[in-house]
């Protein structure tokens, strides 16, 4: 069986950590190669993952015959120019989220896939999970009614000064960072695209990013989400979906890793019958794994990606939108 020969482009933690062991637990995918600015560093996490190659510079990966596709972990403001550069060298690439820093940026990232024939897709990993799948098929079944609210979080203690996810430059902030997920589950949930938004926000004592924002998307049909993420609270993730006649409650909606995932469903009372509750239960999977595995199948096979990059591109427009909206203190109209 052909599989799919990946590049990493960098050491960064969540490519050693949980993209690299997905892809090796992949039904298709093999890791080629792994890149670094360091060589002894790149060296290092070869040996550490076991990857036969290694290379002390990003280009030398991008120029390997070797290597199909690429995974794009850099900072945030890197997206933009090695996701370019590996498109323009023939390589797939899988790219971390955010996408870029604005909606330009996003659009010149697909422009070049585009040109060059290769795929491109945003690396949300946990809309693979299976979890989704269900929570979809009890919306589409009526199991809560119309949806008419969902409610989100993601927040953590974000401890370190220095941190890469404090700095304006690099495309740090918390929605940025979290908060792009519960704006891309709202979209996932819903199937469409917010029409209006409202941000407020709470800068981090350095004044360059915000620590803390809490946002409003209004959606076709008189839908809202309401989500708040934040660099300042304990960890905290929790998905809500609530209809005209139930709710769905998500209680790990981003990291349900190495356990089955629960839903909780409650229908509401009605004239004939009591309130109910149930626990429903999606089997436990590696959504990374699951990602990994469907853009292999894309690249190899010609299948559809499930999540083109022109959708995501909708994740990045929100996202800057609701920058402006806090910036302003204004609602902004999409």
């Amino acid at each position: 069986m052909k599989k799919l020969r990946w590049g990493i482009l960098s050491t960064a933690r969540i490519g050693v950590k949980a993209i690299i062991p997905a892809i090796q637990q992949s039904s298709n995918g093999v890791v080629a190669a792994i890149a670094s600015r360091s060589a002894a560093a790149a060296q290092a996490a070869a040996k550490a993952s076991n990857i036969p190659r290694a290379f002390g510079a990003y280009e030398a990966l991008l120029e390997s015959p070797d290597v199909d596709a690429m995974y794009i972990p850099l900072p945030n403001h890197l997206h933009k120019e090695w996701t370019i550069r590996a498109a323009q060298r023939g390589k797939h690439v899988l790219c971390e989220k955010p996408f870029a820093l604005n909606v330009t940026e996003v659009d010149e990232m697909i422009a070049a896939a585009r040109q060059q024939r290769v795929l491109l897709m945003e690396a949300f990993m946990y809309r693979f999970h299976p979890q989704y799948a269900k929570a979809q098929e009890l919306i589409a079944r009526g199991a809560i009614g119309k949806v008419q609210t969902i409610r989100s979080a993601f927040c953590f203690t974000l401890n370190r000064p220095n941190d890469i996810r404090l700095k304006k430059e690099t495309g740090g902030g918390a929605l940025m960072d979290v908060g792009c997920y519960c704006v891309n589950m709202a979209r996932l949930i819903t199937g469409t695209e917010p029409v209006q938004v409202q941000a407020s926000m709470i800068l981090h004592a350095n004044q360059q990013v915000d620590d803390s924002l809490a946002g409003v998307l209004r959606f076709p049909g008189d839908v809202l989400a309401v989500f708040d993420c934040s660099f300042h609270t304990d960890y905290t993730e929790w998905l809500q979906i609530q209809g005209t006649e139930g709710r769905l409650d998500l209680p790990h909606p981003v990291k349900p890793m190495g356990n089955p995932a629960e839903i909780i469903l409650r229908r509401s009372e009605t004239a004939n019958a009591p309130a109910t509750l149930a626990t429903i239960t999606a089997p436990a999977a590696n959504h990374y794994q699951l990602m990994v595995e469907h853009f292999a199948d894309a690249a190899l096979n010609g299948k559809p990606l499930r999540y083109p990059p022109e959708l995501d591109r909708g994740n990045m427009r929100v996202i800057n939108a609701l920058y402006e909206s806090a910036r302003t203190e204004r609602t902004v109209q999409l």
